[in-house]
């Protein structure tokens, strides 16, 4: 069976790293719009239509209004924008955030792709919370560093056409981003999360970190128990792995781009035993499990297809 998809926003980021991973896929049909008619509110509408899957790569705005040009009950949406991350109505499509998850993306008509970020947070934090390791009314931080391909076209052009680039730099910095109510809610968490979100000089890849003070959570719990806690939750993941403890005690330290290219995330559990603390940190490509790795995911399950179809 053959399914039809239109892509609106394929020329951004995300809608040609999407295209790329579906290059070549004989059981899927595009349906594309001249550049000239991209912009066309009846051209736009008539695709969507037809389509049997939408995948929004637009701004919030855009996307929302792109979803109100769908006018019959049967096109599934795919959103990559943060327009409907948190609006009933929608499933969140993190695929592996619950054991029921994948089964309510297979029934959806309206799907919100995750961030990056929230993607490595909620990987990191959902479990614990879930176990009552973590307090829901928890004050917790989250430490991230990002490719720059994450802030798209202008930000990519601001890193690639400088002279000298910034090597790094913090941003975010009036605590409002708009990851945050997303992060709060999919983790389950109760109170807004504080998020320290930072760019790098490297054109994708990242790296989300949440540092605990186990003294601090209620029954102290160990290392170990942490870990264990995250295993189970994805004891069988086909793309999240939780790295073994006696690989992350090895390490000295962790490339950002090191899952690049790939739908994959790595979830590590760092501590220190005698003092009593721990660094979560999740290793994922901003660019594949953060977005179009994601996208392509969920559309497989969405069209009763093997997931991990054109995904590495």
């Amino acid at each position: 069976m053959t399914h039809t998809i239109f892509i609106d926003g394929e020329a951004g980021t995300t809608g040609l790293e999407i295209r790329m991973r579906l290059h070549g896929r004989g059981d899927l049909q595009f349906i594309s719009l001249a550049d000239d008619q991209r912009k066309n509110g009846s051209a736009r509408r008539e695709a969507m239509n037809a389509a049997d899957a939408v995948i929004l790569c637009l701004p919030d705005a855009a996307a929302v209004e792109a979803v109100a040009m769908i006018d019959n009950a049967t096109t599934r949406v795919i959103d990559a924008s943060t327009a409907f991350r948190t609006a009933d109505g929608w499933t969140y499509g993190f695929a592996e955030m619950d054991a029921g998850q994948r089964a309510a993306i297979a029934a959806s008509t309206r799907v919100s792709n995750p961030g990056c970020y929230p993607t490595g947070f909620i990987g990191l934090m959902r479990p614990l919370v879930r176990a009552g390791v973590v307090p829901a009314a928890a004050l917790v931080s989250i430490n991230a560093v990002s490719g720059y391909s994450g802030g798209g076209k202008a930000m990519i052009a601001e890193f690639e056409e400088a002279v000298h680039p910034h090597p790094f730099r913090a941003y975010g910095l009036s605590l409002k981003h708009k990851h945050v109510p997303e992060m709060t809610r999919h983790s389950g968490l109760s109170r807004d999360v504080l998020f320290a979100p930072a760019v790098g000089n490297f054109r994708q890849g990242m790296l989300v970190e949440v540092p605990l003070h186990l003294l601090s959570l209620p029954g102290t719990p160990t290392i170990e128990a942490v870990h264990a806690i995250l295993c189970e939750a994805y004891d069988g993941s086909r793309f999240v792995e939780v790295v073994p403890l006696e690989v992350t005690e090895t390490m000295t330290g962790l490339d950002p781009e090191g899952l690049n290219g790939t739908n994959r995330m790595h979830l590590h559990v760092f501590g220190d035993r005698q003092g009593g603390q721990v660094r979560l940190v999740a290793l994922l490509d901003n660019l594949g499990k953060g977005a179009s790795g994601a996208a392509v995911q969920n559309l497989n399950i969405m069209l009763g297809l093997d997931e991990g179809t054109s995904l590495v």
